[in-house]
């Protein structure tokens, strides 16, 4: 399954309005067996900006394709350096509202599963379990020649003593980790090779352009045939690797329910559109199924 450079897209007529009653949410929870697909919407609280909501980041990034990773030494050390020093920010996000009623929600049985498009980790820290990275995740690294994978802290601690005294003013933060700086600025950056065989390292994240692991989209669509229902988390569903398992859902006639303050590319499969911030809704979901009163790990 490749993913689709799309950057925008434009909500055609007739979509069903989205609606502030988190209730039909409540609803499908205390069924149980709900799926949840979370987005980059679900990050924003935590302060890292999502793509395409108010103030996204597309506003003033590109992402890096696998195509320009691949093709071009400056675009690798662009991306190195920017993420290098983005990770420093990054890494330094907590889970939010949304993430811990995500996990409370699993703690107490209600959900069959979880994929985030999100590659932050932090369902998984606010306690969130069996958690499908959909796009993978900042915290490996993998190398294009021999496969290895190795944990990010090592390439950071082998960039640092690369590029002493490199720290940039970055002018912003986006969704997969990369820091807003110049050309200029990271022009003098030393990108590194595997330390085992000399090949390319990329974060083991699913650039746009490039396929998501057969392995793992057959993993999601499991998911889905095995659930109840979907509940979608502050994603626009703009990229077709996650909109299809709404599709999926539709055509198999189990419901959609999203919770995403903006219209979404899948408003038109799904049953309700909750167009509320996510961390407030979620917390007033937690109160109707009486799940308050539990900590997550990470809640602090």
């Amino acid at each position: 399954m490749r993913m689709r450079p799309t950057l925008t897209w434009t909500p055609p007529a007739g979509l069903p309005p989205g609606t502030t009653d988190p209730r039909p949410v409540a609803e499908a929870l205390g069924r149980g067996r709900v799926l949840v697909l979370s987005g980059a919407g679900i990050s924003t609280e935590s302060g890292i900006p999502d793509y395409r909501g108010e103030g996204g980041s597309l506003s003033r990034h590109t992402p890096m394709t696998y195509q320009d990773f691949l093709a071009a030494p400056q675009a690798r050390r662009r991306y190195w350096a920017r993420s290098h020093l983005g990770l420093r920010t990054f890494g330094r996000a907590r889970p939010n509202a949304g993430h811990r009623a995500v996990a409370a929600f699993g703690r107490h049985g209600l959900l069959s599963g979880v994929i985030t498009q999100n590659v932050d980790g932090l369902h998984q820290v606010a306690g969130s379990e069996g958690v499908v990275e959909l796009h993978g995740g900042l915290d490996r690294v993998v190398c294009l020649g021999c496969g290895a994978r190795t944990p990010r802290h090592e390439l950071t601690r082998r960039l640092e003593e690369a590029n002493p005294g490199f720290a940039p003013v970055e002018a912003g933060i986006n969704p997969d980790g990369d820091a807003d700086l110049t050309d200029e600025q990271v022009a003098d950056f030393r990108v590194l090779p595997c330390g085992d065989c000399g090949g390319l390292l990329k974060p083991d994240v699913v650039f746009f352009g490039e396929n998501v692991p057969p392995e793992r989209v057959e993993h999601c669509r499991r998911l889905v045939r095995e659930a109840a229902s979907v509940l979608v988390l502050g994603s626009s569903l703009t990229v077709m690797s996650g909109l299809r398992f709404v599709r999926q859902a539709a055509d198999e006639g189990k419901p959609v329910l999203i919770v995403n303050r903006d219209p979404t590319r899948g408003d038109a499969h799904a049953v309700t559109r909750v167009a509320l911030p996510l961390g407030e809704t979620l917390t007033g979901v937690t109160e109707l199924l009486g799940l308050t009163g539990t900590s997550a790990p990470g809640s602090t």
